[in-house]
């Protein structure tokens, strides 16, 4: 026991100091390095700096480390292959010397005399990318670098990010500048979203018409898709990247140590191919690339000619992209058609298939025997899963982690990418203050919070995580600043995960961190999101079981925040917020952070609506899923309504299954009136419940039914539902929302579970 007691506590004294190293040594790298030593001195860069390679490859890393050299400080240092032993001011690239370095792992030893770095190729890029954030951000012709031993390597072989160039198009250059973001973070795969139903990005020379008729939309919708009804504008858009384009980008990309993975969506999402080919259909179109964002039910018919096609534009997408892996989505793949189509019918009983769940698996196998033939491996979302996997195919998981928990208890690889944690789309601060977003909410600490290797695999299963990375789809996002400002700063946070050792990673170390990072993000123009600096008003128990309690949270290190509760604007002569306090009715409110007597945020504001259920104790039988759980089922009883447009903090989402929640009034108490929130959405797959039924109890054991209502009468009442019954007394009261099971065919996502969206439940 004595031995063990021992190496814990020297455990522990390690994890203590690799922690407190940033502090020490008062440097801010992110991904935060696997081990850091700092020494006395400074090595000296400038024009008379040489830097030393061996190899074609660690020239091209010196090239472009020079590159960078003068773009943002004037000047270049010399470049010479190595000859002989020389001393110097020095920079030396060795790659492949250190055989006990893990795979794109480095050693970085910067002494006053020289540099070393080690690694494979990979490796030297990745040491050169830290060099640049110890660099000064002022302009200097000679740059002090403080003197660092760096060991490094990476947790997971995948680290990606993606973007969608389908529903915005973004020019060559830009591209070229998120490929950039991503090396400097050390993440090595680039996931190009380059077809969907708004537009095919890609030149296909053996078919023009897909760039020429399905590169370009008559229009685009105007403001959210949940507006009803929906309004377009008239303005033609759209644009492709020839194959000169894709080339340039790959050969760009590699130069980076980053793998291009192309998507090529099939069988769904193909509108604008369908738009070019409509004879690839079950009904012969006509058919043009959409001006409206969500899931269509055109999609491609399992035909002789239509593999024939995909094959035709799958080899010359082979051809440019090197990489072993070809995306070739899966996602979101209505059945309506096929149903009703006489040749998928006759195919479905031709190859002995079960359903259209297997045509669509029949679907995927035969394009993964091709991509297989040419030496190339198929990767899709996870509804890939759907009528049984792929031999060989990889799986992205993005509904949750249940798909790909599924597919490494197959023995397939995965690609961690939950819409919890990962969508870059969604909003990461107070949609109030916040540019348009599809919904949804992901901070920058719940995107630092992920673990991608679900804990329920086994050890020889969680080998076949390859990692995880972040989406960003940009139905809103139309501009490069925008896409800027959605990934920075949750992409700093996602690389740290992957990268990072988990036991590591801290967020009250990242934080600090990241806030001192911004000056870099400055430094090189970048658009950033500040919603880190935001004050957030929660609400939690009282120690009565009263009314809730009030708490605010910034980010900032020892923020002056002053705040009222009377309405009106906070100032430094209002409440000096110094913990938690209590409210026990109706109340707004107020709050702002100030230095130096000066308010430095904008004012945020809640609505607290106290009544007999705020902040009592309460139990769910099924929890929300994961995606839409932020507050657990305390959101129910927080004093808390869920805004519009909805961003997921506030509302709880059940996707396909009931709300089943018990309240505890602590003692019994008498009401009239049970309303219960509820959002419709159905747009966003957010539907209204078919049903709502209340039930009371004095001992938590015997209830019975006190009120109910049906669908009809729900969507009379439309969003705050009430039932209103003779006064009743009771303890306990049971609230039951049923969820309408499958969307309706006809409707947005029709076939697919429907989303249930529940928020406050008031008693009065």
């Amino acid at each position: 026991m004595k031995s063990i007691r021992f190496k814990f506590i020297i455990l522990i004294s390690i994890l203590f100091i690799h922690v407190n190293i940033a502090k020490a040594s008062n440097y801010f790298l992110i991904p935060e390095p696997v081990s850091v030593k700092n020494s006395e001195g400074n090595f000296e860069l400038s024009d008379k700096t040489i830097i030393f390679y061996s190899t074609e490859t660690s020239k091209m890393d010196a090239e472009l480390f020079n590159e960078y050299l003068f773009q943002y400080y004037g000047f270049k240092t010399k470049i010479e292959v190595v000859s002989s032993f020389k001393k110097g001011n020095c920079i030396w690239l060795e790659p492949e010397v250190n055989k006990t370095l893990a795979a794109e792992g480095y050693s970085l030893n910067i002494s006053p005399e020289e540099i070393r770095i080690q690694g494979d190729a990979s490796g030297i890029f990745y040491a050169l990318q830290t060099i640049k954030q110890l660099l000064p951000l002022t302009k200097q012709n000679k740059i002090n670098i403080p003197c660092y031993k760096i060991t490094d390597y990476p947790r997971y072989a995948w680290r990606g990010m993606h973007l969608d160039v389908s529903r915005h198009f973004f020019p060559t250059a830009f591209i070229k500048k998120y490929i950039d973001f991503l090396a400097l973070y050390k993440m090595n795969t680039f996931h190009w979203h380059l077809t969907d139903d708004q537009g095919w990005r890609i030149e296909i020379k053996k078919y023009p018409k897909l760039t020429e008729i399905g590169g370009y939309r008559n229009g685009t919708l105007i403001g959210a898709y949940r507006n009803s009804p929906h309004q377009y504008d008239t303005i033609r858009y759209g644009g492709y990247y020839t194959q000169n384009d894709i080339k340039e980008i790959v050969t760009y990309a590699t130069a980076r140590h980053i793998t291009i993975v192309p998507e090529i969506e099939m069988p769904g999402h193909c509108l604008a191919a369908l738009s070019a080919y409509p004879q690839f259909s079950c009904t012969g179109g006509p058919f043009e690339a959409s001006k409206l964002w969500g899931v269509f039910d055109d999609v491609f018919c399992p035909k002789e000619e239509t593999f024939k096609f995909l094959e035709d534009v799958l080899t010359e997408v082979m051809d440019l992209f090197p990489g072993k892996y070809i995306h070739i989505g899966g996602d979101e793949v209505p059945k309506e058609k096929w149903k009703k189509c006489a040749y998928c019918q006759a195919l479905i009983k031709k190859e002995g298939l079960k359903d259209e769940a297997e045509l669509q698996s029949y679907f995927i196998k035969r394009i993964e025997k091709f991509v297989n033939s040419k030496g190339r491996n198929i990767i899709g979302w996870d509804e890939i899963l759907e009528g049984g996997l792929a031999p060989n195919a990889a799986v992205m998981s993005w509904r949750g982690t249940e798909g790909g928990v599924a597919a490494a208890k197959q023995n397939h690889y995965v690609v961690m990418s939950p819409g919890s944690h990962c969508y870059f789309d969604y909003y990461q601060g107070n949609p109030k203050f916040e540019p348009l977003a599809i919904g949804g909410y992901i901070s920058v600490e719940k995107v630092y919070s992920y673990e991608p290797t679900p804990t329920e695999l086994s050890v020889n299963e969680q080998k076949y995580i390859l990692g995880a990375q972040a989406n960003v789809w940009t139905e809103y996002i139309g501009t490069t600043d925008k896409v800027e400002y959605m990934i920075f700063p949750r992409m700093c946070a996602l690389a740290e995960v992957l990268w990072t050792p988990k036991d590591y990673r801290s967020w009250e170390a990242f934080k600090p961190r990241l806030i001192d990072h911004f000056s870099y993000l400055d430094f090189h123009k970048i658009n950033y999101s500040k919603a880190l600096f935001d004050l957030v008003i929660n609400s939690g128990k009282t120690p009565s079981g009263n009314g809730v309690s009030v708490s605010i949270s910034s980010d900032m290190p020892n923020p002056d925040v002053y705040y009222t509760i009377d309405g009106s604007d906070p100032t430094i002569f209002s409440n000096k917020y110094t913990g938690p306090f209590y409210i026990l009715t109706n109340t707004k409110v107020k709050t702002a952070l100030f230095q130096t007597n000066a308010r430095k945020s904008n004012i945020f504001e809640q609505q607290f609506y106290v009544n007999k259920a705020s902040g009592k104790r309460i139990s769910l039988t099924k929890q929300a899923h994961e995606k839409y759980n932020n507050g657990g089922a305390f959101t129910l009883v927080d004093g808390i309504k869920g805004v519009i447009p909805w961003y997921g903090k506030e509302w709880l989402g059940f996707l396909g299954e009931n709300l089943e929640a018990v309240i505890d009034l602590n003692k019994s108490e008498s009401f009239t009136k049970i309303t219960v929130d509820v959002l419709g959405d159905e747009n966003s797959w957010i539907h209204l419940p078919k049903g709502i039924k209340v039930f009371v109890s004095k001992d938590g054991t015997n209830y019975k039914e006190l009120k109910s209502l049906n669908k009809e009468e729900i969507i009379k009442q439309g969003r705050a539902i009430e039932l209103i019954f003779d006064k009743t007394s009771a303890r306990y009261i049971k609230v039951v929302a049923e969820n309408i099971g499958k969307i309706p065919e006809g409707m947005p996502g029709a076939g697919e579970p429907a989303w249930l969206f529940v928020d406050e439940i008031s008693v009065e």
